[in-house]
């Protein structure tokens, strides 16, 4: 099983507000699990979720800004994947 952390938890040791953490989710940048009435995020989305709070908080980007640029970054990744195998071609 993959390990997994709550909400409450990351709010608290992120010291970010319960809102950005919803919101993330809502615009389907993180997705979480229900386990209990617990939301829970795993830790294999920490990553992602620590390049989130940094845009945000220490950047100032806000939401769409936070959307565009996830999705620029995983367009770029796919391509460099494709380059890669056709150079290997």
């Amino acid at each position: 099983m993959e390990g997994r952390i709550s909400r409450e938890e990351i709010i608290r040791i992120y010291n970010i507000e319960i809102a950005f953490f919803n919101e993330l989710e809502a615009c389907g940048l993180i997705q979480t699990e229900v386990v209990d009435e617990t939301i829970y995020l795993n830790y294999s989305q920490l990553s992602n979720f620590e390049k989130f709070i940094n845009w945000h908080y220490d950047l100032e980007v806000n939401m769409p800004g936070l959307e565009i640029i996830h999705h620029l970054l995983n367009q770029i990744q796919s391509l460099q994947e494709e380059n890669r195998k056709l150079l290997s071609k």
